[in-house]
């Protein structure tokens, strides 16, 4: 399938509520719970959106500036992020987890116009907006939509990178017009579906999966309320009748661990945010009948190598490159051939690429190798397209002089029933001696012979971890990926190997 660039002139707010007209009475957003739900139609959606952008206009803000959101798990925060949009403002959503410390830090580098913040979370530097003040915004006369340049900047999202730092990464407003690759590619989308994303509103993954694309092909959004146990999910989706549900899966091994109830209307899931481990998915798919489908990306380019319902992920693959974009394995600046792990790189003409880092144009030009921008992260593409993710390239690991992937060392372990989660790295336990470890959670210590035996049954004597290492939670950034260096140098410091 051919897919044009975003058409001129372009705003991606009015992409996404394209179906507002149309539509007008159709729900677009529910926010559901066991004893009901609060429902917003493609009309009522669209007026909030484009009455806040006329309050927002109305304090003072132009074009151009930049309006940090710290809001809160509620439809607060998609309505004011499009708003922002609406009319060339450009919105940039962080955690509501974040300290004053590291708000002050981001703020220093974004120079926000205006801060709208909840209550709740500690005030920000400079000038700020409550969030209770947010629905009187609401009911002014609707905004019309700044039409431009789809190439101009819409939002800038905040990752924590593969350094630790935390960095912007603008983006476009032609990003939205990329995500429809998507929707065939990944979701299998139909204007009739009814998605539920288990995740809070104020998550990246949420608002594209969860939110902007159904809304952009006129399905509607099912979103938990606040405050919602992941235990109480499974009647959810039958309540509401869910047709695509969408989570972490972290998310899917919680609810597997409970009573799934008949889900008749339910077609597949979705999984995004780290590797899904196989067992995780066969679980699933004997609870349940339906197939988890998975997607691979990054908050430079959201996602673009998945497996669909029309074109599933073949066993332990993350799926193929989306129809439309431009995917390649890297190494030593040429495509590798069939089987030969190197890095996933996407074309710099992808419609969904980043336009840069913020303020930081080397380390922006540094990530690409020729036309191709460079994930960072490592994979091989088979005969057939199908790109199987090997971890991130600071995360390889080395045994006596071959490459191991932590996502392997970890779909082994996590296969163990006893183990809930894993995460794998290499350590140095003395001078130029490192090993393969294992961080797992579990309700107990899990006995190391126990654990070394049933490894032997799976895998190679060379990708076997040395060391078994309980902990209460694996670390996680912003975009719930897995950080195997913080456990690497937290290890490595209280073990006087640093």
């Amino acid at each position: 399938m051919t897919f044009l660039p975003a058409p001129t002139p372009f705003n991606m707010a009015a992409h996404v509520l394209r179906h507002a007209a149309d539509l007008a009475g159709k729900v677009a957003l529910s926010i559901v719970a066991p004893d009901g739900s609060q429902d917003w139609t493609y009309a009522q959606l669209e007026s909030a959106v484009r009455g806040c952008s006329t309050g927002l206009l109305n304090l003072g803000l132009a074009a151009g500036d930049r309006v940090i959101l710290r809001l809160g798990n509620t439809a607060d925060f998609p309505i004011t992020y499009l708003a922002c949009i609406a009319v060339d403002l450009i919105p940039v959503p962080l955690s509501a987890q974040l300290t004053a410390p590291e708000v002050a830090k981001i703020s220093a580098n974004i120079q926000p116009a205006l801060t709208i913040q909840s209550d709740d979370m500690p005030v920000a530097s400079g000038s700020t907006f409550p969030a209770d003040g947010l629905h009187a915004l609401y009911t002014n006369l609707p905004a019309s939509y700044t039409m431009g340049d789809p190439n101009r900047p819409a939002y800038i999202i905040h990752t924590s990178g593969t350094s630790g730092q935390s960095r912007g990464v603008i983006h476009a407003h032609r990003a939205v017009w990329a995500r429809q690759m998507m929707w065939d590619g990944w979701y299998g989308l139909q204007p009739s579906d009814r998605l539920l994303h288990a995740g809070a509103f104020n998550w990246t993954y949420t608002l594209g999966t969860g939110l902007m694309d159904p809304w952009a092909i006129g399905a509607t959004a099912l979103i938990p309320a606040d405050g919602t146990d992941a235990s109480t999910l499974p009647a959810l989706l039958a309540q509401y009748r869910a047709t695509i549900f969408a989570a972490a899966p972290g998310v899917y091994r919680r609810l597997l661990r409970a009573e799934m109830p008949a889900l008749p209307h339910l077609r597949h899931g979705l999984s995004a945010g780290e590797k899904l481990p196989e067992d995780t998915a066969t679980l699933w798919r004997r609870s349940t009948g339906t197939d988890i489908h998975e997607a691979f990306g990054m908050s430079e380019c959201s996602t673009f190598v998945s497996g669909s319902p029309a074109n599933p992920a073949p066993a332990g693959a993350s799926g193929f490159p989306q129809s439309g974009r431009n995917v390649a394995i890297i190494q030593n600046s040429q495509p590798v051939t069939a089987g030969q792990i190197g890095t996933i790189a996407i074309h710099r003409s992808d419609q969904g690429l980043m336009l840069g880092y913020l303020n930081a144009p080397e380390e922006t030009a540094a990530k690409y190798d020729g036309d191709w921008f460079l994930t960072g992260d490592m994979g091989q593409m088979d005969q057939s397209g199908a790109v199987t993710y090997a971890g991130r390239a600071d995360d390889m690991m080395n045994a006596g002089g071959f490459r191991v992937s932590p996502i392997e060392v970890e779909d082994a372990l996590t296969a163990h029933p006893l183990i809930h989660e894993c995460a794998a790295t290499e350590i140095k336990i003395k001078q130029d001696v490192c090993v393969i470890a294992a961080f797992y959670t579990s309700a107990d210590v899990i006995d190391e012979a126990q654990i070394t035996a049933f490894c032997a049954e799976i895998l190679a004597g060379y990708k076997r971890p040395r060391l078994f290492i309980r902990v209460e939670t694996l670390p996680r950034g912003g975009n719930n990926k897995l950080l195997r260096r913080i456990l690497r140098q937290d290890w490595e410091t209280s073990h006087g190997q640093a």
